[in-house]
Protein backbone atom coordinates (compact mmCIF):
# COMPACT_ATOMS: atom_id res chain seq x y z
CA UNK A 1 0.00 0.00 0.00
CA UNK A 2 1.46 3.29 -0.62
CA UNK A 3 1.59 6.72 0.89
CA UNK A 4 -2.06 7.58 -0.55
CA UNK A 5 -3.31 4.48 1.14
CA UNK A 6 -4.61 2.92 -2.01
CA UNK A 7 -4.73 -0.39 -2.18
CA UNK A 8 -1.89 -1.62 -5.07
CA UNK A 9 -2.07 -0.66 -8.48
CA UNK A 10 -4.24 2.12 -7.92
CA UNK A 11 -3.38 5.78 -7.54
CA UNK A 12 -5.02 9.08 -7.42
CA UNK A 13 -5.54 11.38 -10.37
CA UNK A 14 -7.11 14.49 -11.23
CA UNK A 15 -10.20 15.25 -13.32
CA UNK A 16 -9.68 18.38 -15.81
CA UNK A 17 -13.61 18.27 -16.72
CA UNK A 18 -14.90 17.55 -12.94
CA UNK A 19 -11.57 19.52 -11.51
CA UNK A 20 -11.79 16.81 -8.82
CA UNK A 21 -9.58 13.93 -7.78
CA UNK A 22 -10.83 10.27 -8.97
CA UNK A 23 -8.85 6.89 -8.09
CA UNK A 24 -7.60 5.00 -11.57
CA UNK A 25 -6.27 1.41 -11.99
CA UNK A 26 -4.11 1.55 -14.70
CA UNK A 27 -3.68 -2.39 -15.04
CA UNK A 28 -7.55 -2.55 -15.48
CA UNK A 29 -8.26 0.70 -17.10
CA UNK A 30 -10.81 1.21 -14.23
CA UNK A 31 -11.89 4.69 -12.82
CA UNK A 32 -13.95 5.66 -10.19
CA UNK A 33 -14.94 8.45 -8.32
CA UNK A 34 -14.70 6.17 -4.69
CA UNK A 35 -12.10 4.68 -3.13
CA UNK A 36 -11.04 1.44 -4.08
CA UNK A 37 -11.89 -1.88 -1.28
CA UNK A 38 -9.27 -2.18 0.41
CA UNK A 39 -8.42 1.52 1.05
CA UNK A 40 -6.68 2.83 4.07
CA UNK A 41 -8.97 5.12 4.85
CA UNK A 42 -7.24 7.01 7.11
CA UNK A 43 -3.92 7.47 5.30
CA UNK A 44 -6.14 8.40 1.87
CA UNK A 45 -7.80 11.10 4.08
CA UNK A 46 -4.44 12.64 5.18
CA UNK A 47 -3.14 12.21 1.69
CA UNK A 48 -5.74 14.52 0.35
CA UNK A 49 -5.47 16.54 2.62
CA UNK A 50 -2.01 17.26 2.05
CA UNK A 51 -2.26 16.93 -1.77
CA UNK A 52 -5.41 17.55 -3.42
CA UNK A 53 -6.97 20.36 -1.31
CA UNK A 54 -7.31 23.47 -2.21
CA UNK A 55 -6.34 26.28 0.02
CA UNK A 56 -6.07 29.53 -1.65
CA UNK A 57 -8.64 27.95 -4.19
CA UNK A 58 -8.93 29.52 -7.87
CA UNK A 59 -11.64 32.24 -7.13
CA UNK A 60 -14.03 32.39 -9.14
CA UNK A 61 -16.38 35.65 -9.83
CA UNK A 62 -17.46 37.26 -6.60
CA UNK A 63 -20.55 38.07 -6.88
CA UNK A 64 -23.63 36.01 -7.48
CA UNK A 65 -25.76 36.90 -10.83
CA UNK A 66 -29.01 35.71 -11.90
CA UNK A 67 -30.25 34.29 -8.53
CA UNK A 68 -27.42 32.86 -8.04
CA UNK A 69 -25.57 32.17 -4.45
CA UNK A 70 -21.65 30.84 -3.46
CA UNK A 71 -21.76 28.11 -0.62
CA UNK A 72 -19.72 25.07 0.71
CA UNK A 73 -20.74 22.76 2.97
CA UNK A 74 -19.74 19.72 5.42
CA UNK A 75 -21.05 16.55 4.65
CA UNK A 76 -21.34 13.60 7.13
CA UNK A 77 -22.55 10.09 5.04
CA UNK A 78 -24.46 7.21 6.99
CA UNK A 79 -25.52 3.93 5.81
CA UNK A 80 -28.95 4.75 5.18
CA UNK A 81 -27.50 7.62 2.63
CA UNK A 82 -28.32 7.70 -1.00
CA UNK A 83 -24.66 6.90 -2.04
CA UNK A 84 -23.52 5.54 1.03
CA UNK A 85 -19.49 5.83 0.19
CA UNK A 86 -17.20 8.67 -0.42
CA UNK A 87 -14.13 9.79 -1.47
CA UNK A 88 -12.29 8.20 1.42
CA UNK A 89 -13.94 5.41 2.71
CA UNK A 90 -15.16 3.05 0.55
CA UNK A 91 -18.54 1.72 1.57
CA UNK A 92 -19.91 3.56 4.84
CA UNK A 93 -21.34 2.12 7.96
CA UNK A 94 -22.24 4.37 10.01
CA UNK A 95 -25.88 5.01 11.08
CA UNK A 96 -28.14 8.27 10.77
CA UNK A 97 -27.29 8.50 15.04
CA UNK A 98 -23.43 8.13 14.43
CA UNK A 99 -23.35 10.94 11.57
CA UNK A 100 -25.12 12.84 13.88
CA UNK A 101 -22.70 12.49 16.66
CA UNK A 102 -20.44 13.31 14.38
CA UNK A 103 -21.34 16.62 12.34
CA UNK A 104 -22.83 17.39 16.03
CA UNK A 105 -19.47 17.54 16.84
CA UNK A 106 -18.15 19.04 14.00
CA UNK A 107 -20.59 22.15 14.42
CA UNK A 108 -19.96 22.73 17.90
CA UNK A 109 -15.90 23.11 16.68
CA UNK A 110 -16.91 25.59 14.08
CA UNK A 111 -19.13 28.05 16.37
CA UNK A 112 -16.42 28.05 18.73
CA UNK A 113 -13.88 29.11 16.39
CA UNK A 114 -11.91 26.48 16.57
CA UNK A 115 -11.62 25.61 12.77
CA UNK A 116 -13.31 26.55 10.32
CA UNK A 117 -16.01 24.87 8.26
CA UNK A 118 -13.81 24.94 5.27
CA UNK A 119 -10.65 23.70 6.82
CA UNK A 120 -12.82 20.68 8.09
CA UNK A 121 -14.55 19.66 5.52
CA UNK A 122 -10.93 19.37 3.62
CA UNK A 123 -10.12 16.48 5.71
CA UNK A 124 -13.38 15.46 7.25
CA UNK A 125 -16.33 15.71 4.54
CA UNK A 126 -18.00 13.00 2.35
CA UNK A 127 -18.06 14.80 -0.51
CA UNK A 128 -15.74 15.32 -3.32
CA UNK A 129 -15.94 19.14 -2.57
CA UNK A 130 -13.57 18.30 0.50
CA UNK A 131 -10.79 18.99 -1.68
CA UNK A 132 -11.86 22.08 -2.58
CA UNK A 133 -12.48 23.17 1.14
CA UNK A 134 -16.27 22.03 0.32
CA UNK A 135 -16.74 25.04 -2.08
CA UNK A 136 -19.74 23.99 -4.30
CA UNK A 137 -19.54 27.08 -6.48
CA UNK A 138 -22.22 29.31 -7.91
CA UNK A 139 -25.72 27.75 -7.92
CA UNK A 140 -29.68 28.65 -8.53
CA UNK A 141 -32.80 27.34 -7.13
CA UNK A 142 -33.81 24.09 -8.71
CA UNK A 143 -29.72 23.08 -8.77
CA UNK A 144 -29.40 21.70 -5.30
CA UNK A 145 -31.62 19.03 -3.57
CA UNK A 146 -34.71 20.75 -2.11
CA UNK A 147 -33.75 20.53 1.68
CA UNK A 148 -30.05 21.62 0.70
CA UNK A 149 -31.16 24.20 -1.38
CA UNK A 150 -34.45 25.77 1.23
CA UNK A 151 -31.74 26.23 4.34
CA UNK A 152 -28.89 27.83 1.50
CA UNK A 153 -31.13 30.62 0.52
CA UNK A 154 -32.26 31.85 3.69
CA UNK A 155 -28.75 32.18 4.75
CA UNK A 156 -27.05 35.51 4.73
CA UNK A 157 -23.72 35.64 3.16
CA UNK A 158 -21.02 34.75 5.83
CA UNK A 159 -24.14 32.75 7.78
CA UNK A 160 -23.92 29.05 8.87
CA UNK A 161 -26.81 26.53 8.77
CA UNK A 162 -27.54 24.38 11.67
CA UNK A 163 -27.92 20.79 10.47
CA UNK A 164 -29.64 19.49 7.03
CA UNK A 165 -30.54 16.39 6.46
CA UNK A 166 -30.93 15.49 2.87
CA UNK A 167 -30.85 12.00 0.90
CA UNK A 168 -27.48 12.35 0.63
CA UNK A 169 -26.68 12.80 4.55
CA UNK A 170 -26.28 15.73 7.27
CA UNK A 171 -24.85 18.68 5.75
CA UNK A 172 -23.64 22.18 7.47
CA UNK A 173 -24.01 24.94 4.91
CA UNK A 174 -22.02 28.19 5.07
CA UNK A 175 -23.38 30.62 2.30
CA UNK A 176 -19.99 32.63 0.97
CA UNK A 177 -21.75 34.76 -1.53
Amino acid sequence: MSNTGLPPGWEVRHSNSKNLPYYFSPATKESRWEPPAGTDSEKLKNYMGQHHSAPGARQEAMGATDGKIRASHLLVKHNGSRRPSSWKTPEITRNKDEAMDIITAHQQRIERGDISLGDLAKTESDCSSARKNGDLGFFAKGEMQREFEEAAFKLQPGSMSGIVETASGLHLIERTA
